[in-house]
């Protein structure tokens, strides 16, 4: 089924292609019947280019406005689902409690998920903020000396607790010595930046999770976060889009990831405020992605 919007683009791009049409044909045909009125007929095409450039680009600005307001949707939608799902499931756990006999071990077993559940909401209600955060301009951001290996250790550190991984499963690699990885910047910036790369492998990751962070030095004197995995993989046309606000790729891709479509905006948006880039490599769908945030140095900063 074709959605309405998508009915509506279709219907205006169409319009667009005739109304064109239409008016090289009449430009046409008045060459051929009137060769005589030649002046009149330059004035004519000069006065209608005008008509027809303003045309396209009112086609251009109303297809623009339909995609956006369809990655808002989806963003609506992927929010909800993450904010619904885990206090549903709270609520069930915790009606269970209070209904049924239970031992002790399984007791602990339903507080654990339900904690679980909590970090869930939470790490989704941050997301929110911060990318409402990071998207403006105009927010200064606080200016500190900061050890980005530290920071990346402990954002290794909470995601294999959160996600019960091993040291295999999520490795941490620093190739910098401790003295040389200072960078200047905001400390939750940087941190939910770190993170969000993490996640964002964590959640990709096909099957078994295998998942490497390294700190190394990039030219010019700067830091780079590679985090590494061994996952579903991203296809060149995809690599243009993921650090768009509220984009996710397509469901046939993301086996089980979740998420607003908010970590990688994100990710730019403090590598941008903070002087650096942050980009992504893949070799194809299947084969891995490697995701890097680069930074000044405080040496170079």
């Amino acid at each position: 089924m074709i959605s309405g919007r998508r009915r509506s683009v279709i219907f205006f791009t169409v319009l667009g292609i005739c109304l064109v049409v239409l008016a090289v044909t009449l430009n046409i045909s008045w060459v051929v019947l009137n060769w005589g009125r030649a002046l009149l007929l330059v004035l004519g095409i000069v006065l209608f280019i005008p008509i027809i450039a303003g045309m396209v680009l009112n086609t251009i600005f109303l297809v623009r406005e339909i995609r956006r307001n369809e990655q808002h949707d989806s963003f609506i939608n992927a929010v909800t689902h993450e904010l619904k799902t885990p206090v549903a499931s709270i609520r069930l756990y915790l009606q269970t409690l209070q209904t049924r006999e239970l031992d002790e071990d399984k007791r602990r077993e339903f507080y654990r998920i339900m904690l679980e559940d909590s970090d869930r909401l939470l790490q989704t209600i941050e997301q929110v903020l911060q990318a409402g955060s990071s998207g403006s301009r105009w927010r200064r951001i606080s200016r500190t000396r900061l050890d980005l290996g530290t920071l990346s250790k402990e954002c290794v550190e909470l995601a294999r607790t959160r996600f019960h991984l091993s040291t295999e499963a999520l490795s941490y690699e620093q190739r910098v010595a401790a003295g040389n990885c200072l960078v200047v910047g905001d400390p939750d910036e940087l941190k939910a930046a770190i993170w969000n790369l993490i996640d964002n492998g964590i959640k990709y990751s096909a099957g078994e999770v295998r998942v490497r962070v390294v700190l190394e030095e990039a030219e010019g004197g700067r830091l780079a976060v590679k985090v590494s995995d061994q996952g579903v993989g991203i296809s060149p046309v995809e690599l243009k889009r993921i650090f768009r606000r509220f984009y996710r790729i397509p469901a046939s891709v993301a086996i089980r990831a979740k998420g607003s479509g908010l970590g990688l905006f994100i990710v730019r948006s403090v590598a941008r405020k903070h002087g650096g880039r942050a980009f992504a490599e893949s070799s194809g769908p299947g084969l891995g992605s490697t995701f890097t945030l680069i930074l000044p140095s405080a040496a170079a900063a």
